[in-house]
């Protein structure tokens, strides 16, 4: 593609579909269709079986070029959003996408024909975030419909919609969403700043782009929300941030996110203050537990079990006598074990895989138990924190609690409560020093502001939340 960037189309149809058939030799889906307009002029399509739909390349294209009138001028067909191009390289792009391309002899610029036919599935509810209240529409594949599901929501020319395609081999569309006069100024011009110095060969999902834009690539905290929902990227919108929509892919990426924007879930302002407030709270503590609570476990039973009460000091022991294994050891077993199950379940087919995580765990939980394997209060353990990571609406945020409690687990098994806090202190100095596009992780916490705070600790109403 980079060969023909400077390459403009000459006008000599000979010529230009010599450089066409050259550089689509090999692409049995690309057709060339020569034909003759109604004033005699030879004339060439190019187009790509499956991506461009033919019946309306010949209703609305060929047949009015081969029927129009003596006195018209060649390149008019009645369609209105029909552009002409210079360079090649745009024509061959077009093509690509399924554009159709008009050629004809004597005239410089070419004529593109938006008449695509990809396809795409109708919009419906994310599987990865239901909802008990709210819109049951998601993005697709496609971006067309997705920024249609957008503009649906937004009916405002403030909405600013700016395309681009990147990938070398790809050409995916990719479209920046901001909405003029709420976003940072300084925000915009860093993204569009990161989109033009971004060179990535392939474009397949919106991975390919996070990894490429963010502060810290190797931290284990997300650092954008890749969502499939139109009301969270809208409400997103709404509050100042923007969002990368990308062709080929239902997700969608939103920035700036901090910590507490990660732990949050737009159903909270679908539902009842009170209710909101408490399944919040709940999402908080839930997150700590599904990060601490096998550690925890681990350091007290091993060093501290003097803060255990007697009665159930006396249960665990009682539990652990025949185990072979430290409880480091065991909690090591379980927790790789359960993270097992769960990746089984998700590549597994749908039918087939919630019944094998389901079943799994409880035959490998009481098989382990009968064998001597492991404790019944090491299971009771690992289910609880399991069940805390599934609460966390963002699957991002919950991979970073399950990635980060092995070490601790380590660091308890060897320093007891010292190690814990260690590992805890260490990860609040990485999220100290996190950004994301310029934002704090841990805002408005710290810095703290005292108006956002509202946000994080209670659910106000949208009244208060407007002003």
């Amino acid at each position: 593609m980079s060969t023909l960037e400077k390459t403009l189309l000459t006008g000599k149809l000979i010529e230009d579909e010599a450089t066409l058939r050259t550089t689509f030799a090999g692409c049995s889906d690309v057709l060339f269709h020569s034909f003759r307009t109604a004033c005699q002029t030879t004339a060439l399509c190019v187009y790509c079986v499956g991506l461009c739909d033919t019946d309306r390349l010949e209703r609305h294209v060929l047949g009015p070029l081969m029927e129009m009138k003596r006195n018209a001028e060649p390149t008019q067909v009645p369609m209105a959003s029909s552009k002409t191009i210079l360079a090649l390289s745009q024509a061959v792009q077009a093509v690509m996408e399924g554009q159709a391309l008009i050629l004809i002899d004597g005239e410089v610029p070419g004529t593109l024909y938006p008449l695509y036919q990809v396809p795409s599935r109708t919009p419906e509810e994310p599987a990865a975030e239901s909802t008990v209240r709210g819109s049951r529409d998601g993005f697709t594949e496609s971006l067309s419909t997705n920024l249609s599901l957008l503009r649906m929501r937004i009916k405002t020319p403030a909405l600013k919609l700016q395309m681009r395609t990147m990938g070398e081999y790809t050409g995916t569309q990719v479209t920046l969403a901001y909405l003029e006069g709420i976003i940072d100024p300084k925000l915009l011009q860093e993204i569009e700043a990161r989109l033009a110095e971004l060179k990535v060969q392939d474009v397949l999902e919106s991975q390919y782009i996070e990894e490429g834009i963010i502060d810290q690539r190797f931290s284990p905290f997300p650092q954008m929300i890749a969502t499939e929902r139109p009301d969270v990227v809208t409400a997103n919108l709404l509050e100042g941030k923007f969002a990368l929509l990308i062709d080929g892919t239902p997700f969608s990426l939103i920035a700036p996110v901090t910590l507490f924007s990660m732990l949050q879930s737009p159903e909270d302002y679908y539902q009842n203050m009170f209710m909101s407030v408490f399944v919040r709270w709940l999402r908080y503590i839930f997150y700590a537990l599904s990060l601490l609570l096998p550690s925890a476990y681990v350091a007290i039973t091993t060093f501290h079990q003097e803060m255990v009460p007697t009665v159930l000091l006396l249960s665990i022991a009682k539990a652990r006598e025949e185990i072979p294994f430290p409880a480091l050891v065991e909690a090591l077993i379980m927790e790789i074990s359960f993270e097992a199950l769960r990746e089984a379940g998700i590549r597994l087919p749908k039918q087939v895989g919630a019944a094998v995580s389901i079943v799994g765990a409880l035959i490998i939980g009481q098989a382990a138990t009968t064998a001597g394997i492991v404790s019944a209060p090491m299971i009771i353990i690992v289910a609880i924190t399991g069940i805390a990571s599934f609460m966390i609406p963002r699957y991002a945020a919950s991979i970073a609690a399950r990635l980060l409690r092995f070490p601790i687990m380590l660091m308890a098994g060897t320093l007891g409560l010292i190690g814990v806090m260690l590992g805890v202190i260490l990860i609040v100095i990485h999220l100290s020093s996190l950004r994301s596009f310029g934002t704090p992780y841990l805002s408005p916490a710290t810095p703290t502001s005292a108006q956002k705070l509202k946000d994080v600790w209670w659910r106000p109403t949208q009244e208060n939340k407007s002003r």
